[in-house]
């Protein structure tokens, strides 16, 4: 079983949140976010926004999704009751596993959801795994979770720090 703890001391949450910075403009993605958990799910141009804004290497793979499949995986993801079910869900569509559907869930539920990648998991003492299981999202979610609880501060300020961190820590 993974072991998800700070590489830092906690009280610097704040400052390293204050500071972070990310190479790409979000408000777009905030925006879509907003709109699928009003509406219910991504359209699929949301969709593509979404996982390029994560990473570029799959959009040709999210574009190949439909209208149709985006609305009703995405709509199936969100109404899920618990964490396992929204994440596989997720990952039926073309082109999107863990990292992507992460930051999906981020943006519908910023309140809920950090968004996982090799920065942060490295800030949590992990190396990123060759595959992203149901089990190690699970794991790295209640991880976050919990610290975030602990330490008295919104799930989005630990995601911030946490990449911050792995950014200004030389590898």
């Amino acid at each position: 079983m993974p072991r998800f703890s700070l590489q830092f001391p906690a009280d610097s949450i704040l400052g390293l949140a204050a500071r972070f910075s990310y190479p790409k403009e979000d408000s777009a993605c905030l925006a879509a976010g907003v709109e699928a958990a009003a509406r219910g799910h991504y359209t699929l141009d949301k969709l593509i926004l979404i996982c390029e804004w994560k990473t570029g290497r799959t959009k040709t793979l999210v574009a190949a999704n439909t209208e149709e499949d985006a609305e009703f995986v995405t709509g199936e993801a969100l109404r899920a009751t618990d964490e396992r079910s929204r994440m596989a869900t997720m990952k039926w569509l073309q082109g999107v596993d863990v990292p992507t559907a992460s930051a999906l869930l981020f943006f519908a539920f910023p309140d809920d959801y950090p968004i996982i990648d090799e920065r942060a998991l490295e800030a949590l003492g992990q190396e990123a795994p060759r595959y992203y299981s149901l089990k190690f999202w699970t794991e790295y979610l209640d991880a976050c979770r919990a610290i975030a609880e602990e330490v008295g501060v919104p799930i989005r300020t630990l995601d911030k720090a946490i990449w911050q961190f792995s950014k200004e820590t030389p590898r």
